[in-house]
């Protein structure tokens, strides 16, 4: 069983919200967790072949003319498969980043054998009491170190390793020993008002 504290823990900035629309990544940035420990980053601007919008640019600070040196996406995604080797990933939102990587990778003709997990659906069964859900909320709530910055991929992906760490250290407080990966994506499709039922089976 892989535990849930060796984990590539990732997320993209991109040109949209749809892979199926034409959209594009523009930057990956992940963490590699080793024993719940940083044990490597991966930061790369990429460049998607045509310019981003006024909104993306602001959005993420992320301009054209910082694009336009940047590597092709299909140049940075074949170094980024390499660094993911055979890891589970995490994201917050999964979905949207799980997008992203499987459409990236397709036209590379490859994939990655790690399965994923959500920050974002573990937190709201796990954090209940929290304003929202959303990575920056979920930090100030949890008054997680950051360094101010939001919506570049690397600071995202950290931040969301220092909150996956921190669930998954309750979990072992509580007294669950070793909380697996597969325990993580079961907590995220549990119901919320069944989710202590499930971790008093766990603690056994």
């Amino acid at each position: 069983m892989s535990a849930a504290n060796t984990v590539i823990v990732l997320d993209f900035e991109t040109t949209g919200l749809s892979p199926n629309m034409g959209d594009r990544a523009i930057e990956i940035g992940a963490v590699k967790l080793v024993d719940g420990q940083v044990v490597d980053t991966f930061q790369q601007l990429m460049n998607p072949g045509f310019r981003v919008s006024s909104f993306i640019e602001s959005y993420t600070g992320i301009s054209n003319a910082m694009l336009a040196s940047a590597p092709s996406c299909e140049q940075v995604m074949a170094e980024f498969n390499h660094f993911i080797g055979n890891d589970n990933l995490v994201a917050h939102n999964a979905s949207f980043d799980k997008r992203f990587l499987d459409a990236e990778l397709e036209r590379l003709n490859t994939n990655y054998a790690g399965e994923f997990a959500c920050s974002l659906l573990i937190s709201r069964r796990l954090i209940q009491h929290a304003p929202t859900h959303k990575l920056g909320d979920l930090v100030r709530y949890k008054n997680i170190d950051h360094d101010g910055v939001f919506h570049r991929a690397l600071a995202d992906a950290e931040m969301t390793a220092k909150l996956w760490m921190l669930m998954v250290n309750d979990l072992e407080h509580s007294g669950i020993a070793s909380p697996t990966f597969s325990l993580m994506q079961t907590i995220a499709k549990t119901n919320k008002r069944s989710v202590e039922k499930l971790l008093s089976v766990q603690r056994g």
